[in-house]
């Protein structure tokens, strides 16, 4: 057969080589054996071609006709490799039974070609065969070697099986090892070209080839290995692409998980052998996180904050915290308040909660976070814009809607160019609706997780490893002013242990409502809300100051004197009361008797009563509720399964939204309605299967108006995109549910629902 090689290119000299070069080099290729796991049969072929190309270069004669030949002839790698004539193209094209080979394939017919179309070649003998797949490999022509090798891997090449190119079994194994160690090389080198998925591909070729044969673990552990190292860049590369490709960032993200998981979470110490410590990954999490957008790190990072990790806890709180305020989600900001009570106690959020609470028109709650915090240049910032106001308001007003725009939006791939205003927000019917309606929660700082220390990353965002491939990612700018960095990484060590407990607000008694004290912030003018909000300046907002005024200088106010009742008031009361009861006695005495003497007797005076037989002589109440006959678990869990049957529903392949208003109340109906029609706008459905179990029902009542109930619910969804079901995003949980109930027109609706820890 012949092959793409030249005796100049097998002893690696130049055309104007002198004897001596042929001798030594000659020398040195001999005596560099390849890899151990390489058996005598290609060593012993790949010394014979050394042997013969010394050979011929060696001798005078033979040299000058050679020379003349090589530069006469030439040959084309597009012309199809000349194989023996007991060769068949059927017997070539049959090779589909092999793993792996159709990836082989593949990467060989779309290996571009090399620099020349042209190259000389020799004529070797079919033993050889291997010996010059080696050698090609040695010479650095990957590309080529798993073109050449390719077919020979075919179960219906029977030239291989036969033993015609030598031992089978021997010829086979340096074959898949040749073909295995140039898919390694060929990655590397792509690698270093930064074609970190191409790169990936090569090494995953020859993983699977050597899996498929079953042959030299440690070779297959050394690409598994160079896989684990390649995976960050891979991780930066699928995610920086447009968000249309949604293939290829979902699988960016399921590249991170794997990661993740193996670390044991992020400030995790296990190793994922891509050797990144601790402080690095933190570092490429923190330059990952321009990369993707608010739902996606939501959904990222509330998965992992539930190991638990203080990190993404504050991760999360940042993502609900952004797409809260810029989807004007007030329930969003509830969950990222939430959060935060879970860390309070080992980190100042002070701040953070008094963003919440302002954005959940809790003012009083976050004039006591802002007392609490130790964050001195943000409230420099906030007191200074406050000058001459009863409160700290209008200078939280200006640095939160500052701080979420100018500084956190710029984390959020989808939010960087986001504009949004509190303003508007509170402006949204959406809003005023939820904070109407919102419940009031107990200031609980929730349970207390353990908080790792670390030292503070430092200011370069760059992966280790590689340094240009950060500075090419790595190209958001850093805003001229921020009062507070958008840093929750900055927050791990830099927050102080605080106790306290955030009251809520009192009940409202006509004091001006957030979302107007906001507008007379604004240069604009005021707003016009569309109904009052129950989210509304507490009562004695005014003396928030007195009692800051009081603490400072260590006075307390004066208590109310409680003033006893006089005796003699009381003996007149009692007087009173036994006068009362006395003339009521007497005159129900004299109607029981006068209704006596009226109806009693045997004989009847007066028109006969007209009593039928076809109806009552009285009007019949109406039967109690069916409620009243059944339990109130009953209730819960037949109004909870119509829930669910609704969310399968509009979530559903058939998008029935409708079905949602038999079952769900305001404001959850509006959320729930607006939520199914993404799904259906965006091509994809969900379905469920669910089980329930009831815990609890509160009160138990069945004539109640509203109820309380914990159930259990078992979740299975299977998520579908464009008809292809997405298993990152499928899941199979058991969630302990809070439903609120209440009924209206005689029928239950659900009006809140809360994920309980």
């Amino acid at each position: 057969m012949r092959i793409p090689l030249d005796y100049y290119r097998i002893l690696g000299l130049p055309i104007q080589a002198t004897g001596e070069h042929l001798r030594q080099a000659h020398r040195d290729r001999t005596l560099q054996l390849p890899r151990k796991e390489y058996s005598a049969v290609v060593i012993e072929a790949r010394k014979q071609l050394l042997d013969e190309a010394y050979a011929v270069l060696s001798d005078e004669g033979k040299r000058r006709d050679y020379d003349g030949a090589f530069l006469a002839k030439t040959f084309s790698l597009e012309a199809p490799l000349e194989v023996s004539p007991g060769e068949s193209e059927k017997s070539r094209t049959a090779n589909k039974t092999e793993v792996g080979e159709a990836t082989l394939r593949s990467l060989a017919i779309d290996s571009p070609p090399l620099e020349n179309n042209y190259a000389p070649t020799i004529d070797i003998e079919d033993t050889q065969f291997v010996g010059a797949l080696l050698l090609l490999l040695e010479l650095g022509e990957y590309e080529l070697v798993i073109r050449l090798g390719r077919p020979y891997l075919s179960s219906g090449f029977q030239d291989l099986r036969s033993g015609r190119m030598g031992d089978p079994q021997a010829v086979l194994s340096d074959t898949v090892l040749t073909l295995a160690l140039a898919c390694l090389e060929l990655g590397r080198e792509q690698w270093q070209q930064r074609q970190y998925e191409i790169a990936a591909e090569s090494l995953e070729t020859g993983h699977e080839l050597l899996i498929a044969e079953g042959l030299f673990p440690s070779i297959r552990a050394e690409i598994q290995t160079e896989l684990y190292k390649l995976r960050p860049y891979r991780v930066l590369e699928l995610l920086s692409r447009p968000l249309d490709q949604t293939r290829e960032r979902r699988q960016g993200l399921k590249l991170l998980k794997g990661m993740l998981e193996d670390r044991g979470g992020i400030e995790g110490t296990d190793d994922d052998l891509s050797r990144l410590s601790t402080d690095d990954f933190l570092r490429f999490i923190q330059q990952l996180r321009d990369y993707l957008t608010a739902t996606e790190q939501q959904e990222l990072f509330e998965e992992e904050a539930r190991r638990p990790s203080a990190v993404a806890i504050y991760l999360t709180v940042y993502a609900l915290l952004a797409r809260g305020f810029a989807r004007h989600q007030p329930a969003l900001v509830r969950r990222a308040k939430q959060l935060l009570m879970r860390i309070g106690v080992q980190q100042d959020v002070r701040l953070e909660q008094a963003v919440c609470a302002l954005l959940l028109g809790q003012t009083e709650e976050a004039s006591h976070a802002l007392e609490l915090s130790q964050e001195y240049e943000p409230l420099a910032f906030i007191r200074e814009n406050s000058q001459g106001a009863p409160d700290l308001l209008p200078g939280l007003c200006m640095y939160a809607e500052r701080w979420l725009r100018d500084e956190v939006f710029l984390h959020f791939r989808d939010l960087r160019e986001q504009s949004a205003t509190l303003k508007n927000y509170f402006a949204d019917p959406q809003v005023q609706t939820y904070l109407e309606t919102m419940p009031r929660e107990a200031a609980t700082l929730g349970k207390p997780i353990s908080v790792p220390t670390w030292e503070r990353p430092a200011a370069s965002s760059s992966l280790l490893g590689d340094r240009e491939l950060a500075s090419q990612l790595t190209t958001s700018p850093s805003p001229e002013v921020s009062p507070r960095p958008a840093n929750p990484f900055d927050f791990i060590n830099n927050g102080q242990a605080q106790n306290g407990h955030l009251p809520h607000d009192s009940d409202p008694d006509g004091t001006p409502s957030i979302a107007e004290r906001v507008a007379q912030l604004s240069p604009e003018g005021q707003l016009k809300p569309r109904r009052a909000m129950t989210g509304k300046i507490s009562r004695g907002l005014n003396e928030n100051s007195a009692k800051r005024a009081s603490g400072a200088s260590g006075l307390r106010r004066p208590r109310r004197t409680t003033i006893r009742p006089r005796w003699d008031r009381l003996g007149l009361v009692f007087v009173i009361g036994l006068l009362g009861m006395g003339a009521l006695g007497f005159l129900t005495s004299r109607a029981l008797s006068w209704v006596s003497s009226r109806f009693s007797g045997p004989q009847i005076e007066g028109e006969p009563l007209a009593i039928r037989l076809d109806r009552p002589p009285i009007a019949i109440p109406p039967p109690p509720a069916p409620e009243e006959h059944i339990g109130v678990e009953d209730i819960a869990e037949r109004a909870v399964n119509s829930w669910l049957a609704a969310k399968r529903e509009a979530l559903g392949p058939q998008y029935n939204i409708d079905s949602l208003q038999t079952i769900l109340a305001e404001p959850l109906l509006m959320q729930w309605q607006r939520r199914a029609e993404a799904v259906k706008r965006d091509n994809t459905y969900w379905e469920y299967e669910h089980t329930v179990t009831i815990q609890s029902v509160d009160p138990p009542d069945p004539a109640a108006s509203e109820l309380q109930t914990i159930a259990e619910v078992r979740e299975v969804a299977r998520f579908f995109e464009l008809g292809v079901e997405n298993d990152n995003r499928s899941y199979n949980d058991v969630l302990t549910m809070r439903y609120d109930l209440v009924r209206q027109n005689e029928e239950w609706r659900v009006q809140e629902m809360t994920k309980m820890d």
